[in-house]
């Protein structure tokens, strides 16, 4: 998996987790700090968003922060994506994890090889 298709999968559960939580939301009225917050996930989506990184970071912090109950549905992929203080929601042995993975993605992508995240990951946690 190279960086564009690592890209690729990270934005693809962002729109998975946006979509779900905008549906959720979408009972909620105008203005409801929940629903506020779904749509600002959804906007992270927008393609030519070259800022996606230092705007995704506080919307996660924002999420952890004041609606811990919705923080189970977030990818955990997406916390190492977005890096940063996003790290503080990680425990030590999983950012430990997601290293291993981003090496080994970076040692298949110099061979010319495509790693498969979902296998790689099983693997290390010896799921395989």
């Amino acid at each position: 998996m190279n960086d564009q298709q690592y890209l690729a999968h990270c934005r693809g559960q962002l729109e998975d987790f946006a979509a779900t939580l905008v549906r959720r939301t979408a009972s909620l009225p105008q203005g409801e700090g929940l629903k506020e917050l779904a749509e600002a996930f959804q906007a992270l989506l927008a393609p030519a968003d070259d800022d996606i990184y230092s705007r995704g970071q506080p919307l996660l912090a924002r999420l952890f922060a004041s609606y811990p109950e919705f923080a189970p549905t977030l990818p955990r992929d997406l916390l190492w994506f977005f890096g940063g203080d996003c790290l503080h929601f990680m425990p030590d042995d999983e950012i430990a994890l997601y290293q291993q993975l981003d090496e080994l993605r970076h040692q298949a992508a110099a061979r010319g090889e495509t790693l498969d995240l979902q296998a790689a990951k099983a693997k290390l946690l010896q799921l395989q």
